[in-house]
């Protein structure tokens, strides 16, 4: 059944530029809402800047610039970035906005006042804003009151100088701005005064019922429910949403002076989006996604350190207000880049627009997918790694499948495959992985699908390694085996590119044209047309899909990072949907850790002792009464070991492993264990748990070759 769903990504601040901190969002989100369309479902991927605030204001102040220019300037930006990296919505607004203005005065009066024929008793009838008087910090030079970012002085605890007005990075202590000793503004240098202002408040607490119900009720991943359980038990507070001017945002109703906080505004940018999306689009209608009773379903990517808005002010909002509550809230860790923060002094705090002037796009959406899963887990960008991973899976193994086959096809035999497919049951197993890569990628374990995917690139190569079309074109009388061979590997290869169209949508579009796939890319790369095998069929000539990341490159993109960055002027605040809370981004990185002690070096003599061979998993299943382990036989080339391994996590669904090459010790003295002996290890990388990565040799390696 087609299913119709709305989609977003949390809206990136309009006040600096995309870095790679940011994509990992929208890259999810992206690949997310490709693969829900190739599998033939209604999807609106919609999102929006964050255009208000008093960063906002100051830093259009600092530039010389209206706020309205500044964050126009901004949104040309960002939306350059995300298509630079194929992240396509398919509507991109702003917060600042006739939609948002309109929508979000709708909200805040329904809360207020109530829905017109309410039933009584019911949250719809409004009463949960309340007012009360605030005494807060003020600039006397810039005439504003001050946010907690805004202020410094010395810490209350400890007397560390030069501290945040909500916390001590020294003692780790937390407290009021008013009790910092020697408060200034970090705008003016000001010394703050404290005054009073009348503040705007949603009674949070009137939906706890409700929201403890909605939290548990498996839209949330359940590491974010038992958060917010945490927070349930301490108690919800009433949510200031108001703010003084001088402010840029929009004023609230009956209130001269007030400004709705920005968070209020900002969640309603999605549904401003898509009203815009609404008006430009025939057919599409606002209320068939957003109404109480709605059948569409609507999901949020987000990343984890803005989890408390989206899972209870913004529902508590929305159902007060008499809309649907969304499907499914989905929030992401943090990026690290090389086992660090980003930093700026190291280079690896890279803009979006550095590195599309080094890298393709592609590397990095592929890389991130690989990393990511379901859970609220940091992930990080090695960027060694980075580079051994592309060039081997993408290169060295789905590129190298069609560029070894499409010369003899198109030299040989006209550019025309076989009429028959040659091995039926292989191009059945691989059609029938899309069922389990399909399972994956729809619970956003994007990672689990591409080792799967690697797995089968691995038998395509293994097949046409055992077959060699390149050795059968020399023996006379053998060109009809050739063909059948090539056609083999280009439709498995065509089932590589349908599994890999969400991930790598430029790869994938030049891949449907060079296999002459009938229809768009869309069309021949959708999910169900793999059942269809490409028998007496004309493909173009091959032209180069992917080259490999050149380590030069990648140097000189960090050096590039360094030098545009080392004297930047901070932004105020970051992006919302960063790796960071705005506090953090404002704050200087921590000195560097101690380097992490080593192995002692060994010599020559020592390192020889140890006997690597490439080996070929025949069999791997999981071992009753293990939790961890899984057994293996391996295939040293007329040699069969059985080795258990500590991968189970990594690979639950073991059969995924068969006819994959690995590495393995194979003078390791065997071990008796309580299932048997293990006769060798295999080799792997990572640091535990799901995050572990099977070696596997490039293609052309074969079962019992030394590694040296």
């Amino acid at each position: 059944m087609t299913r119709r769903l709305l989609v977003t990504s949390a809206l990136p601040y309009a006040n600096g530029p995309i870095h790679l901190g940011h994509l990992v969002e929208y890259i999810q989100t992206d690949i997310w809402v490709r693969f829900q369309r190739a599998r033939g479902h209604e999807v609106h991927y919609v999102c929006a800047d964050d255009a208000h605030g008093t960063a906002i204001m100051l830093k259009a102040e600092q530039n010389g610039l209206p706020p309205e220019q500044q964050i126009a300037n901004v949104k040309a930006e960002h939306q350059r970035d995300f298509a630079g990296f194929n992240v396509a919505f398919d509507n991109y607004h702003s917060t600042h906005s006739d939609e948002n203005h309109q929508l979000a005065r709708e909200i805040y009066l329904r809360l207020r006042d109530g829905i017109p024929g309410a039933h009584p008793g019911t949250l719809q009838t409004g009463g949960h804003i309340a007012t009360r008087a605030i005494r807060q910090l003020f600039d006397p030079e810039k005439q504003l009151f001050l946010a907690d970012r805004f202020i410094k002085g010395d810490c209350p605890k400890c007397g560390a100088v030069d501290q945040y007005g909500d916390s001590c990075e020294v003692c780790g202590a937390t407290y009021s701005p008013t009790e910092l000793k020697n408060p200034r503004s970090t705008i003016s240098g000001a010394t703050p005064v404290e005054k009073e202002s009348e503040h705007y408040f949603f009674k949070l607490p009137d939906f706890e019922a409700m929201l403890k119900a909605w939290t548990r009720s498996g839209t949330l991943q359940e590491e974010v429910a038992n958060k917010l359980a945490e927070w349930f038990e301490a108690g919800l507070a009433d949510w200031d949403i108001s703010r003084d001017a001088p402010y840029f945002g929009f004023e609230i109703p009956d209130a001269p002076g007030k400004y709705f906080y920005v968070w209020l505004d900002a969640p309603v940018g999605y549904m401003a989006s898509f009203a815009n999306l609404c008006a430009k689009t025939p057919k599409l209608v606002f209320d068939d996604f957003w109404r109480k009773d709605s059948s569409a379903e609507l999901y949020h990517f987000i990343g984890k350190d803005i989890v408390y808005f989206h899972a209870l002010f913004w529902p508590a909002m929305l159902d007060g207000a008499g809309y649907r509550l969304p499907t499914g809230v989905f929030a992401h860790g943090f990026l690290t880049v090389n086992g660090q923060k980003m930093s700026k002094s190291r280079g690896t705090f890279i803009q979006a627009q550095t590195y599309l002037q080094h890298l393709n796009p592609e590397y990095l959406r592929y890389y991130f997918a690989a990393k990511l899963s379901s859970k609220v887990e940091d992930i990080d960008l090695n960027l060694e790694d980075f580079t051994l991973r592309v060039n081997s899976d993408l290169v060295g193994k789905v590129v190298n499948i069609a560029s070894r086959c499409a010369g003899f096809i198109s030299k040989r035999f006209e550019g025309r495959l076989s009429a028959e497919c040659a091995e039926p049951q292989l191009l059945a197993d691989f059609i029938a992985a899309g069922d389990s890569i399909a399972a994956h990628y729809e619970a956003r374990e994007f990672g689990r699908a591409i080792r799967e995917i690697m797995a089968l690139a691995d038998r395509a190569n293994q097949y046409i390694d055992e077959k060699k079309p390149w050795a059968l074109a020399k023996v006379e009388g053998m060109d009809a085996e050739v063909q059948a061979v090539c056609s083999v590997g280009l439709n498995l290869f065509r089932q590589l590119m349908t599994y890999l169209a969400p991930v790598l949508p430029a790869m994938a579009e030049a891949s449907a044209g060079f296999l002459n796939l009938p229809g768009s890319p869309s069309h021949g790369l959708a999910w169900e047309a793999r059942r269809d095998l490409l028998l007496g069929h004309r493909i173009e000539t091959f032209q180069p899909l992917m080259t490999r990341v050149d380590p030069a490159a990648v140097a000189a993109m960090v050096e590039a990072s360094t030098d545009s960055l080392a004297n930047a002027q901070p932004a105020a605040v970051a992006t919302k949907a960063a790796g960071q809370s705005p506090q953090a981004a404002a704050k200087p990185a921590p000195a560097s850790a101690a380097a992490a002690d080593v192995p002692g070096v060994i010599g020559i003599d020592d390192f020889a002792k140890v006997d690597l061979r490439v080996a070929r998993i025949v069999s791997a299943e999981h071992v009753e009464g293990a939790d961890k382990l899984l057994r293996l036989q391996l295939d040293l080339g007329g040699e069969t070991r059985q080795v258990f391994s500590g991968i189970k996590s990594a690979y639950p669904d073991p059969a995924v492993l068969v006819g994959r090459l690995t590495v393995m010790v194979a003078n390791l003295a065997p071990r008796k264990m309580k299932f048997g002996m293990s006769e060798g290890m295999v080799l792997a990388a990572g640091p535990g748990g799901s995050d572990i990565f099977l070696l596997t040799p490039d293609a052309g390696a074969q079962p019992g070759m030394a590694v040296k």
